[in-house]
């Protein structure tokens, strides 16, 4: 006996269609909003000239870390202008930078809703586990639909792919705070907005950071990916260099994604450790 085949893919269409259709409005505004951003960071990195971007991210570096950190800012930076990818990796990064951004001002509420609620917490986590376990790729397809090619969907499907690290160990780190603690501050009184900002939320706030740089670093994973929708960046250099089988182009953006990589992890280990 043959089971018919569920029409899971109809479905999925058919409300694709839908959203389209009704929501057009509302998707033509996060398109707008979301591109402003980028557009806009975009412009502030480029804006100075790059040497001078060198200079305040080595600083930055120094004050965050140590002068080996900003050693390997200026070595890895004045290495790719030398490459010629300064501005592909600027439009990389705003696009790394915004899908941050946007999955941590999603992701940190979603995960203090779960810390709070075992309700909350049981129905996002299997949401969570779908999120992470779809293959990256699925994601582009709903997002060009709904914002078309370019720079926007391969945000919207970073932040997709990035935000769970950051809901699921916001949610780990408060739930980790001492209940002794919680109790104390139950004790004196204060209120759940209280005791949420100025208890639970610094100390949990290095297992949150551990959360927001692995949310980075999975953002920074999908610049290849989007350059198949037409985000520009550096992943665009490695998607044209795989396709044209040009080793020596792919391997020199592969170098600026590592650098970007490495001070991006790094720079928000660092935030919440001190200066040693």
């Amino acid at each position: 006996m043959n089971i018919p085949k569920l029409p899971i893919g109809k479905g999925i269409e058919w409300l694709e269609d839908w959203l389209t259709t009704y929501f057009g409005p509302f998707f033509d505004l996060i398109h707008a909003v979301i591109g402003g951003m980028v557009d806009g960071i975009d412009a502030a990195l480029t804006f100075l000239p790059a040497i001078v971007l060198t200079v305040i991210i080595a600083a930055l570096a120094y004050w965050i870390g140590k002068w080996r950190m900003a050693l390997f800012a200026v070595i890895g930076l004045l290495l790719i202008d030398n490459l010629g990818l300064w501005d592909p990796s600027m439009q990389s990064l705003a696009l790394v930078l915004t899908a941050s951004l946007l999955a941590v001002l999603i992701g940190v509420p979603v995960g203090v809703f779960c810390a709070q609620s075992k309700t909350v917490q049981n129905i996002v986590t299997p949401i969570l586990d779908f999120m992470q376990t779809m293959p990256a790729f699925v994601y582009l397809l709903p997002a060009v639909s709904f914002f078309s090619l370019g720079v926007v969907p391969g945000v919207i499907a970073s932040i997709i792919f990035a935000i769970p690290p950051t809901i699921r160990l916001t949610n780990l780190g408060i739930r980790q705070v001492s209940p002794e603690l919680v109790e104390a501050a139950d004790a004196f009184g204060s209120t759940a907005g209280q005791k949420l900002f100025k208890l639970q939320l610094p100390i949990a706030m290095p297992t949150i950071m551990a959360g927001i740089n692995q949310t980075i670093m999975l953002s920074l994973s999908m610049v290849v990916i989007s350059s198949m929708i037409g985000a520009q960046g550096v992943g665009a250099y490695v998607y044209r260099a795989v396709s044209q089988a040009k080793t020596g182009a792919g391997f020199e953006a592969g170098i600026a994604i590592v650098i970007i990589a490495i001070l991006l992890d790094r720079l928000t280990q660092k935030l919440v450790k001190p200066k040693q």
